[in-house]
């Protein structure tokens, strides 16, 4: 398939088929999944998809790779051109009928919108695995107390179990992408067990506190509108830094900050992947 790729698109298409396999193996799709593949390029994994599977859909938003994958699968796929962030995943899946199976390689510009947009369409996703810059894959299985854990470390601990499957040389692409790469796997059927009795909440204390990652709690919850007088009765060191918490830690803070949900959901936060 020719296609000059697009740097406007972030594309670089994976072209060792050594790497393919490994990916698709490990992901291993059986029959009667419902396979969603984010990104297929050239169809280097859709086709090894297809080996197993009697039909995939795939998000394509290049108008010129579109119509290719279209005519090179035949019914075999089903293509939606547009771009990932604005597919509905909640109804793809209802259309599917089954939890979706999410794989692809990715533009690493809005890997974290992705990312994002994918955990607010839960419980869509059964599981995601995906190419990523190494760097961001490493944040997202961080531990505290250290400087990549941060808002996507946080999250994704907290709705999958996320864990890094191997890494992929630059090599492997075209055109050589400047940033290294790895596949992550993200299995939403195992999210953190405890869970927030408010996940709006708890999303809001770890995006609020983050934001102000280099303060302490305290004056990360004042910039969420946490009541000053409560502070006293919640059990979280507030003189810590939010990087000192593990996920537990804000699962309690956002339960004994429960009464207060109204008026800390109503603060704007600034978005952030930090």
């Amino acid at each position: 398939m020719l296609h000059r790729p697009k740097k406007s698109l972030g594309q670089n298409f994976l072209q060792d088929e050594n790497v393919a396999h490994k990916i698709v193996k490990l992901f291993n799709p059986i029959e009667g999944d419902r396979v969603v593949e984010i990104g297929p390029g050239k169809g280097a994994l859709t086709a090894l998809l297809l080996n197993t599977l009697p039909h995939i859909t795939a998000i394509e938003l290049d108008d010129d790779l579109a119509p290719l994958l279209q005519e090179q699968f035949g019914e075999k796929i089903t293509i939606i051109h547009q771009s990932i962030l604005d597919v509905s995943l909640p109804d793809l899946q209802a259309q599917l009928g089954k939890p979706i199976r999410l794989i692809g390689n990715i533009p690493y510009n809005i890997t974290t919108p992705i990312l994002f947009h994918v955990v607010d369409s839960l419980p869509a996703t059964k599981d995601f695995m995906v190419m990523m810059q190494t760097e961001v894959a490493q944040r997202i299985v961080a531990k505290p107390r250290t400087k990549e854990y941060g808002i996507l470390s946080v999250l994704l601990q907290y709705y999958s179990t996320p864990k890094i499957q191997f890494a992929v040389s630059k090599n492997s692409f075209f055109p050589i992408p400047n940033v290294s790469s790895a596949i992550l796997h993200l299995d939403f059927e195992k999210p953190f067990p405890l869970r927030a009795n408010n996940d709006q909440l708890f999303r809001k204390i770890v995006r609020g506190t983050f934001g102000m990652r280099r303060k302490t709690l305290r004056n990360g919850l004042k910039g969420i509108h946490v009541p000053i007088t409560e502070f006293e009765r919640l059990s979280v060191d507030l003189e810590l830094r939010p990087e000192e918490l593990t996920v537990a830690d804000f699962v309690k803070l956002s339960d004994e900050l429960i009464e207060f949900a109204p008026q800390i959901l109503n603060i704007q936060t600034e978005e952030s992947d930090d």
